[in-house]
C-alpha cells in the first residue's frame, strides 16, 4: 500500500514561528488569513459561498512525527497526541472549520487559522456537523 499527497496551494498567515502561532483557531478574533489555491485547482472553488463553513486541511511541516505523549509545562496534564491539536503527530495534518469571508481570484479569505505562513494546503471541504442528541 502506498499513499501520495498533492498540495493544492498555500496558506498565508501572520505567523512566522511556532511560538507566534495561537494554540487553537480563533474564528471571531483571529487575523485575516488567505488560502491561495494553485491555478490548476481554482475551479474547484465553484459552488462555495461567502459565509459558508469549510473544513480546511493543511500539512504541518517540521512536526515531530514520533511524539505520542505530550506536555507543555509542569502544570499542564500530560496527554496523548490524539487528544491535542498539537502539530506533533504521526501524520501532521492540521484541520480547521471556519466561515469563508470572501472568495476572489482563487483565494479564499478566512479569519483565525493557527498555522505558519506559507503552510501547504491539502484540501478544502464543506463542513458537516453532527447533530447533538
Amino acid at each position: 500500500m502506498s499513499a501520495e499527497l498533492k498540495f493544492i496551494g498555500r496558506v498565508t498567515t501572520p505567523y512566522h514561528s511556532v511560538a507566534d502561532c495561537p494554540n487553537n483557531i480563533q474564528p471571531d478574533i483571529g487575523p485575516i488569513c488567505e488560502i491561495k489555491l494553485d491555478a490548476e485547482f481554482q475551479q474547484g472553488l465553484l459552488g462555495l459561498h461567502n459565509g459558508e463553513q469549510i473544513l480546511i486541511l493543511y500539512w504541518l511541516e517540521d512536526a515531530n512525527r514520533d511524539e505520542l505523549i505530550q506536555s507543555w509545562d509542569e502544570y499542564a496534564p500530560t496527554k496523548g497526541t490524539f487528544a491535542l491539536r498539537s502539530p506533533h503527530r504521526p501524520n501532521p495534518i492540521g484541520a480547521a472549520v471556519l466561515p469563508i469571508d470572501k472568495i476572489e481570484n482563487g483565494t479564499v479569505t478566512v479569519r483565525g487559522l493557527d498555522c505558519l505562513n506559507n503552510t501547504p494546503l491539502l484540501d478544502i471541504k464543506p463542513a458537516i456537523y453532527k447533530e447533538k442528541r
